[in-house]
């Protein structure tokens, strides 16, 4: 399981490390040199469905230029996404119509069943705030995870 914590290092600037030593900043959005929410959870999305087709898009078009774009789409001034699209660029000149629709048909299936990051974002689970002190009466409370 991966687990990510986000630290305080400055006003508006934070760092978010995982257990293996990678950190990256984190601000609000247009905080030179840091990335904002919204960028960290389409570079998740992005990066989810490169990692995922690498090897399959690789193996048949060669090592060179695949690139995957995730889009922030919603209206001026909303705080939710209506879409994160997804593109994955790489070259297909080298295939054939058949190579490519089996190509199409591989990556899709792959992204689409094993790529967690967009099918967690398809599921829409709950994301409690848990913070310190006593719980307060109601239905808020502190989940428990396993």
């Amino acid at each position: 399981m991966a687990n990510v914590e986000v630290r305080r290092v400055g006003r508006h600037d934070f760092v978010a490390e995982n257990d293996r030593g990678a950190s990256v900043r984190l601000g609000r959005s247009g905080a030179e040199g840091a990335f904002s929410p919204v960028e960290l959870l389409l570079a998740a999305a992005a990066g989810c469905a490169v990692v995922t087709a690498e090897t399959l898009v690789t193996r048949r078009v060669g090592e060179g230029g695949l690139v995957a774009r995730a889009r922030d789409v919603r209206p001026e001034g909303a705080h939710e996404l209506d879409a994160i699209p997804i593109t994955l660029d790489y070259d297909t000149s080298a295939l054939d119509d058949e190579q490519l629709a089996a190509l199409d048909q591989v990556v899709r299936r792959a992204v689409e069943q094993l790529c967690t990051v967009t099918r967690t974002l398809k599921k829409a689970p709950p994301a409690p705030l848990i913070l310190p002190g006593p719980v307060p009466p109601g239905p808020v409370g502190r989940p428990t995870f396993g």
